[in-house]
């Protein structure tokens, strides 16, 4: 039987990723938060179109909010590409190759008192046409978005989308984007 993605440990880090040991999930966010490895996964189709997926209303945080293809923590000794494979197939019912383009350090602290203060590892993918399986215990729904669509909408709309997606975009961490 494998975990739920709520039962995990993070890892946790210094300001150089350097890793600091475990610790329960729900504890690294309390308290104004500890910092941990985090990964946020973005998948491409041909036509240049990000897919992004609305949280579902029972995540522990930002529920019905949109959000990247994935994220998740990865676990001890898990590489960022792995894991984030892992929670695409876990989420969305299908798989692809990420590569990893780089890293930031982000806190946010959330209405519920949580704190995301994450060192966030961004890879991307593209996707290879495979079926989209959402798990509805995960994710709300998902959807195609350009990135000048996505800029838009935020704009109007910033507390829509998560923090850390919000960041990625302002960071311009993705380069080769359509």
């Amino acid at each position: 039987m494998s975990k739920r993605e709520e039962d995990y440990n993070v890892v946790l880090v210094d300001g150089q990723d350097n890793d600091l040991g475990e610790m329960d999930k729900m504890d690294a966010h309390l308290n104004g938060g500890h910092l941990h490895r985090a990964l946020s996964g973005f998948v491409f189709n041909d036509k240049g179109e990000l897919l992004i997926q609305k949280r579902a209303s029972h995540k522990y945080h930002n529920p019905n909010i949109w959000a990247n293809t994935v994220c998740t923590h990865p676990q001890k000794d898990e590489p960022v590409e792995q894991a984030t494979k892992r929670r695409l197939k876990e989420e969305l019912g299908f798989t692809a190759d990420f590569k990893w383009i780089g890293q930031f350090i982000y806190k946010a602290t959330f209405p519920n008192g949580l704190t995301e203060w994450e060192f966030d590892n961004v890879c991307v993918a593209k996707y290879d046409g495979a079926p989209i399986r959402v798990n509805p215990d995960q994710v709300a729904e998902v959807r195609w978005v350009t990135r000048q669509r996505l800029e838009k909408e935020i704009s109007q709309n910033p507390e829509n989308f998560s923090f850390w997606l919000r960041e990625i975009l302002k960071l311009d961490l993705i380069k080769d984007w359509e």
